[in-house]
């Protein structure tokens, strides 16, 4: 049996503040393997050390241990461990996983193989950092390798228990944390209930009143009860009458907190992300655009869920669909008193994340309802309390000036302001924030501004403005965002210096994979529209200086402004592909989130906080919104680079510009409003 090793954590605390737990990010290599792949009479089993959450890692990684074991991939039983099986790995973020744990999975896997080899087939073993190049699995692939295996297939399309809430242990109870109507953000506690009526309700079992049912500074009011069902009866029989304070702010009051052009007024953003020459002040700007982004949520279509049961060994079995397992033990076991070792965090495959997954919310809910009835507990967010408790991705308002000189970029300046994403105020308090603002701003928010296109004089800052409705991670972070607002002014630079926009990119990209990307997607596009109001947009990017992504998109616009894109198409080059047709899905899915971003992302605040509370008043794309999509992999033998939020940085911005090739206007605020596209 192969062992891992063990992480280090390190805290501090300040006189009279409590400090959130904050998630510890390890970084695994090939000694940490060991523990991941384990071969026991002749089968082997890969302790998956990352979150599964559709993105088929599984997938990619069991075929990474097949490659360099010289296995068939159906002999590798892939199972999620618990928090007590393997040593702490980081948060499942970032589109890290094949870029940092193929290579020391590859290299334990290549150790085991050697071992079987000489006849070892008992004990403990030490891995060696072999290079990526005498690697199987990093070997150049045919082009026709047959679709990989799918991990969990099967069991997705036959209702197999995969997901957090068909995990049903003996004697299972439901539960739910009442909370004021109010964002989480604002104090507000339960001041009056009918507690008598509600006992009334066939299948109460317990009303819980406890402390540390509070998420951020609202305080809740828990509920367990025998059937789902009965939850909503007790909880409207109970009546509750909330002590809240309203923030006062909708999404105008919002729209001023972030308003660039005023933080410019009052002096330069303070958080600085790209200083290249002194920009100069003095001479008229040849494009001068504004950008305003609304705030979005992540629209996982599985609401969080987190089942909490009493182990016979007296330890608290808890059942997670997160992004961190850890994380959950940790919070979890502070709150209860318990050591870390006492709380075994099972981990189950997540029905969409995107970011939203990455605290401990309903999972201490689930744990603390356990532990005041003690039996099991299932808590289950309702679609309304995922938009109302959760976190989302942040507005932000953009200034972005340029000047030319004899067609090519002299001066650019991008000013920005959004809310906080690694520093997420669901979980960081103000005054921490104050701290984090002061000593590290927030790269997340800063995370695809920095320019990719040649400029001699740049100026890009940022200001983070703490909001009254909670704001966080969100599909690559700032990316998205941020490369629409940037892919929208540099549009417009081509336009300004008369030239075609990919002629223009061309001229001023950096990067040789970037160029590599944008001729690819337009080789591989059709003819561009001709019809009345259709357009062609195209735009590209660069994430995490580690894979790249150009889109074209073709739009036709009605007359009454309504928006149809009739096609979306990208090329890829994110290095070595492992799993092509995964890769592919995930291309896919950031276009259809890019259509999302320019056509119909929106959530909305009221005085209370989110106003949103379904699908209907915070849409999402519909199957018949989606046009064909195409998409083209770039495999150039580079290094992993990650593929799950790459081509958001272009897709939304690809869209818009199709929208000012097809009706002459450049939209600035988005959504998309279809009354300022509309012909009268």
């Amino acid at each position: 049996m192969l062992q891992a090793g063990a992480g280090l954590a390190v805290g501090f605390a300040l006189p009279g503040c409590t400090l959130p737990v904050f998630p510890q990010r390890p970084v695994s290599g090939y000694e940490d393997a060991l523990g991941w792949i384990h071969h026991e009479q002749e089968r082997f089993t890969l302790r998956l050390p990352r979150a599964e959450m559709g993105q088929q890692i599984a997938t990619a990684l069991r075929q990474v241990a097949a490659d360099e074991l010289g296995v068939d991939a159906l002999t590798i039983t892939v199972v999620l461990p618990t928090t007590g099986d393997t040593a702490r790995v980081r948060a499942t973020v970032g589109s890290e996983s094949v870029r940092d744990f193929a290579l020391p999975l590859a290299q334990a896997c290549a150790t085991l193989r050697e071992a079987l080899a000489r006849g070892d087939t008992h004990g403990r073993l030490a891995a060696q950092a072999l290079p990526a190049s005498s690697l199987r699995a990093f070997r150049r692939r045919p082009e026709q390798r047959a679709p990989l295996p799918l991990v969990h297939g099967r069991e997705i399309v036959t209702g197999a228990p995969l997901y957090v809430a068909d995990v049903r242990p003996a004697g299972l109870l439901f539960g739910r944390v009442l909370r004021a109507p109010t964002s989480p953000e604002h104090p507000s506690r339960p001041l009056e209930w009918n507690e008598a009526a509600a006992r009334a309700v066939p299948g109460f079992v317990a009303l819980v009143r406890d402390e540390r049912l509070r998420l951020a500074q609202a305080h809740g009011l828990g509920l367990v009860a025998r059937t789902p069902g009965a939850l909503d009866r007790i909880e409207a029989a109970l009546a509750v009458r909330w002590q809240s304070e309203r923030s006062g702010h909708d999404g105008d009051s919002v729209a001023r907190l972030l308003d660039i052009d005023a933080h410019r007024a009052r002096g330069r953003p303070p958080h600085e992300v790209l200083d290249r020459g002194k920009v100069a002040d003095g001479s008229a700007w040849d494009v001068d655009l504004r950008i305003d982004i609304p705030f979005a949520a992540h629209a996982a279509i599985e609401p969080r869920a987190a089942v909490a049961a009493p182990g016979a060994d007296g330890a608290l079995d808890l059942w997670v669909g997160s992004q961190d397992a850890w994380y959950q033990r940790d919070v979890v076991s502070k709150a209860l008193g318990r050591d870390a070792e006492r709380v075994r965090v099972h981990p189950c495959r997540v029905g969409g994340a995107f970011g939203g997954k990455t605290i401990c919310t309903v999972e201490l809910e689930a744990a603390l309802l356990c532990e005041s009835v003690r039996a099991p507990v299932k808590v289950q967010w309702t679609r309304a309390q995922e938009f109302r408790q959760g976190f989302h991705r942040p507005p932000s308002s953009h200034r972005l000036r340029a000047r030319l000189r004899e067609g090519r970029l002299l001066d650019w300046q991008h000013h920005f302001a959004s809310s906080h994403i690694l520093f997420t105020s669901a979980g960081v308090p103000a005054w921490l924030q104050r701290i984090t603002d002061t000593v590290a701003g927030d790269p997340g928010v800063a995370r695809g501004a920095a320019l990719p296109y040649r400029v001699p004089h740049a100026d890009v800052r940022f200001a983070l403005v703490r909001l009254p409705v909670f704001t966080g991670p969100w599909r690559g972070l700032g990316a998205g965002p941020n490369g629409l607002a940037i892919e929208s002014a540099i549009d417009e630079c081509a336009r300004a210096a008369g030239q075609d926009p990919v002629e223009f990119r061309l001229a001023h990209i950096a990067d040789a994979r970037l160029a590599r990307v944008l001729r690819a997607a337009v080789a591989a596009a059709p003819a561009a529209p001709s019809g009345l109001r259709s357009g062609r947009g195209v735009a590209c990017g660069t994430y995490k200086q580690l894979s790249h992504a150009a889109v074209v998109a073709d739009v036709q616009v009605a007359l009454d402004g309504t928006v149809r894109v009739t096609r979306l198409g990208c090329a890829h080059d994110g290095g070595h592909l492992i799993d092509p047709d995964t890769v592919r899905a995930q291309c896919e899915g950031n276009l259809v989130w890019g259509l999302g971003m320019a056509l119909s992302d929106a959530l909305g605040v009221a005085a209370a906080g989110v106003g949103s509370d379904s699908f209907a008043s915070a849409p999402i794309p519909r199957m018949t919104d989606l046009p064909p999509l195409a998409v083209v992999l770039i495999d150039e033998g580079e290094a992993p680079g990650g593929a799950g939020e790459t081509v958001i940085v272009a897709s939304a911005a690809a869209i818009a510009n199709a929208v000012r090739a097809a009706t002459g206007h450049r939209v600035t605020r988005f959504p998309i409003d279809p009354a300022v596209l509309a012909q009268t």
